[in-house]
């Protein structure tokens, strides 16, 4: 029999070798072990494609697969599925630790041997992906696919879109609960964009656990997936490879009741930006989850990446960096639309900070201190007022536009400001504010309080003579 494993392996023209699927007495997969392969698949053993470290070197026929890479449950899915349920499979996929796509083909071979089983495993090494090969997929899962796209591309609110999608994605796996959690490995955060719960779901929502020590958690899910390109843990068997790699996960899974788990990485160009969580699925679906999420996820991973990028682009076109807190720009914007402002009645407060003293502080002491004394400026407006207020004019300027807030307020306010600034070295303001009924009044509100905080400076100055003859 062995022989004949050798011929038929011999005998394939792309990498191919024979594997052999134990089954248990409970009807689980049991060990898998690589019978025999032909030089092509012995050469990615024993020298492998990219400088990929294998765990052994040298082949040795009957060997158990993770003698040579670590555990994979999905491939173990395809051996089991293709040897013992008797199916032609097919995979492409790229593992998350080769910089390689893989094209593979499983089928069936008889016969059995007791409670063991045959099928081949041929495999394509690519080195870019291959969007013909990503793209052979069934005419009902492509149709799934492209309305995904659809509701992408033709979205006006793109956080509406990815909830529907979401949603879609819990039905495709008749699953308990989907979600999307977008990871920040630069500033070490993560959040919830979108998730979706089976009707009369007793899960709680994934939100009330994703704070900074959340993303501790997420951080390990790249070495819980390993050198497969997901995690589909069907069963408790399964689940206990994620108990295995990430003790901590699994039991907070046990704990919420998730009795099996689906992990799917969203990336764009090898940048990780998130995952697709999916929990207590029908696991008699899961080559069918595999397939779809596979090319679900690559979409995905394009539009949120646009998505995010455009939420930086805004960042930075409305931020002023060096302090944090708005920019110019965005104060006018926000001027020109409270102008126009004919529905609300409410009142518009305004209040100018120019800071006093930035002039002297870089002539003596240089710009880095000046830079210093600006950002501490900024700390000790956002002690006071809302942040989405707060502007950065110009150099030394700061504005407050806020909405509803009454002349007593905004006097207060003033108040704690003067306040506030005593507790950081050399941080003193020249005030003027303004308080106007509509908010359409809103630049009548700034030119009051722009010449009531020039008076504030002369007084400062009068009080201050050594600072004025030093500018002069």
């Amino acid at each position: 029999m062995a022989t004949d494993f050798q011929n038929l392996a011999d005998a394939m023209v792309p990498a191919t070798s024979v594997m052999s699927v134990q089954v248990k007495e409970d009807g689980t997969c049991g060990e898998i072990r690589i019978v025999a392969g032909n030089k092509g698949y012995i050469d990615s053993i024993e020298r492998p494609a990219g400088n990929y470290q294998m765990l052994a070197n040298k082949f040795i026929p009957n060997s158990i697969y993770t003698d040579y890479v670590p555990r994979d449950l999905n491939f173990e899915d395809y051996c089991f599925c293709s040897a013992v349920e008797k199916k032609c499979l097919h995979s492409y996929v790229k593992p998350g630790t080769m910089p390689v796509w893989f094209n593979m083909t499983f089928m069936p071979v008889g016969p059995s041997n007791g409670n063991v089983h045959y099928c081949t495993y041929s495999m394509e090494v690519n080195f870019e992906a291959n969007t013909k090969r990503m793209s052979n997929v069934s005419a009902e899962l492509a149709s799934e696919v492209l309305e995904t796209c659809i509701k992408l591309r033709g979205a006006t609110d793109f956080n509406v879109a990815m909830q529907e999608i979401i949603e879609d994605v819990r039905e495709l796996c008749k699953a308990e609960h989907t979600s999307i959690l977008l990871v920040d490995e630069y500033e070490k955060t993560c959040r919830i964009m979108c998730e979706s719960f089976r009707e009369g779901s007793k899960l709680l929502s994934v939100k009330r656990y994703t704070n900074n020590e959340f993303y501790q958690v997420a951080a390990g899910w790249e070495k819980l997936i390993g050198s497969s390109n997901c995690i589909i843990a069907k069963n408790d068997q399964d689940m206990e490879l994620v108990k295995e790699r990430d003790p901590l996960w699994y039991q907070s899974l046990a704990e919420a009741g998730a009795n099996n788990i689906v992990l799917f990485p969203l990336k764009f160009r090898d940048e990780l930006l998130g995952y697709v969580w999916v929990i207590n699925f029908d696991a008699e679906q899961a080559p069918k989850i595999k397939d779809a999420l596979e090319l679900t996820t690559f979409i995905l991973g394009s539009e949120i990446a646009n998505h995010l990028l455009l939420d930086r682009l805004k960042v930075l076109s409305s931020k002023d960096m060096l302090t944090g807190v708005l920019n110019r720009n965005e104060m006018n914007n926000r001027v020109d639309a409270l102008s126009k402002e004919e529905t609300k009645k409410e009142g518009v407060g305004v209040v100018f900070a120019d800071l006093n003293g930035l002039k002297t502080v870089n002539d003596e002491l240089g710009h880095g201190a000046g830079d210093t004394l600006l950002k501490d400026a900024a700390k000790a407006l956002e002690m006071v007022f809302p942040k989405d207020s707060i502007y950065r004019a110009g150099g030394d300027e700061f504005t407050v536009i806020w909405l509803g807030v009454s002349e007593e307020e905004l006097e207060q306010k003033v108040l704690e400001l003067r306040k506030v600034s005593g507790e950081f070295e050399r941080v003193s303001f020249a005030v003027g504010y303004c308080v106007e009924d509509e908010i359409r009044d809103v630049r009548l509100a700034l030119k009051m309080a722009d010449q009531r905080m020039y008076e504030d400076k002369r007084r400062f100055y009068e009080f201050h003579p050594e600072i004025k003859k030093r500018l002069q």
